[in-house]
């Protein structure tokens, strides 16, 4: 039995051959970063196609394995049972993995939220969704490096910039983007009000180094300012913190992660290369075109998911309209679910 032609094994495996002939090439550490790439790209493939082979490998010998045991034997279809539903497991996540078959999937995500319509309830949620996503990271063995962070005015976070680092983080994490709403009894409030608070997500793919973007010095304007992070010895004592603005597209990015003014303009610079690099991918493809250039206000209406933890408890996706009563899990990163939901249902939308 084969399954090859649902996951594409055999042009995963001529691709695999096609660059290791170019790695076998006398020249081919000539250009160090080039090769770099390369290998990324051949472990991204590798990480596709083994599992398929070993899910092939299984299946086979569950198939034979059944065809020489009799019905009778209670205890070797017992066994059978529960390596057919391992099978199923294996396959599940095949599924998942071939619906990250996008360019850009395979890349660590660039991460940041920002309080909506809502003051210190806001800041509080935007705080809770930053908290979220590296419980996510932290479950999945990803590395999280925090870019800039906007406290709130009494408390909480007004916005907060992060790269995730893992496989496919981007392909995970796009499910991600959009505004998220938040119900519950206001810690806040002295009279135990409902409140309802937004926050918005934006996923962008991290850009190779040597990605073809190219920043005109001309189009950009760079502010420095005083880092309003944590006290240390010049952290919040000088000019450190750098706010760049593209001024062509108005996108805005900055850093004050770093004690060095020259560090954070050095990580700016890379968020906003990819933020760029994300741009022009989204021009090339209509439909994601116009929704970048029609984004929303933060605020009722235009939320991709909510929360409601008062009157009762529930998740729901409203774009793939799944959901669950076990809020709390989700809170603290189980997460999963709706991702894959959410690849299934972009799959779906893509084909109709």
């Amino acid at each position: 039995m084969n399954c090859g032609g649902i996951f594409d094994l055999d042009g995963l495996s001529r691709r695999i051959a096609d660059i290791e002939r170019t790695m076998a090439q006398s020249d081919f550490w000539s250009d160090q970063e080039r090769a770099n790439r390369t290998i990324q790209t051949l472990k991204a493939l590798k990480s596709q196609r083994d599992p398929i082979v070993q899910f092939e490998a299984g299946l086979r010998d569950l198939t034979e394995l059944l065809e020489l045991t009799s019905t009778d034997d209670q205890a070797s279809m017992g066994h059978l049972t529960t390596d057919l539903a391992g099978l199923e497991r294996q396959f599940g996540q095949l599924e998942i993995k071939r619906l990250l078959g996008g360019d850009a999937d395979a890349k660590h995500a660039i991460v940041a939220i920002h309080s909506g319509a809502g003051g210190t309830e806001s800041c509080d949620w935007t705080q809770m969704l930053l908290r979220m996503y590296r419980r996510w990271a932290d479950d999945h063995g990803f590395v999280t490096e925090m870019i800039d962070l906007v406290p709130g005015e009494e408390a909480g976070v007004k916005s907060a910039t992060m790269i995730i680092k893992g496989p496919y983080a981007y392909g995970y994490l796009q499910s991600e983007e959009g505004v998220h709403r938040l119900v519950r009894i206001s810690p806040f409030d002295a009279n135990k009000r409902r409140h309802t608070s937004f926050a918005s997500v934006d996923v962008v793919p991290e850009s190779d180094e040597d990605a073809p973007v190219e920043i005109n010095p001309a189009d950009l304007r760079i502010d420095v300012y005083r880092s309003g992070g944590k006290g240390g010895q010049s952290v919040n004592t000088t000019d450190s913190a750098v706010r760049i603005t593209h001024v062509p597209t108005g996108v805005v990015v900055q850093c004050q992660d770093e004690r060095s003014q020259l560090q954070n303009k050095a990580k700016a610079m890379h968020v906003l290369k990819a933020r760029l690099a994300d741009l022009e991918r989204r021009k090339k493809e209509a439909q994601a075109a116009k929704e970048y250039q029609s984004k929303q206000k933060i605020e009722w209406g235009s939320q991709i998911r909510s929360y409601v933890l008062h009157p009762y408890n529930m998740v729901k996706d409203l774009r793939t309209d799944h959901e669950t009563g076990n809020s709390q899990a989700v809170l603290d990163g189980k997460l999963d679910s709706f991702m894959e939901s959410y690849l299934k249902w972009k799959a779906q939308s893509s084909s109709q």
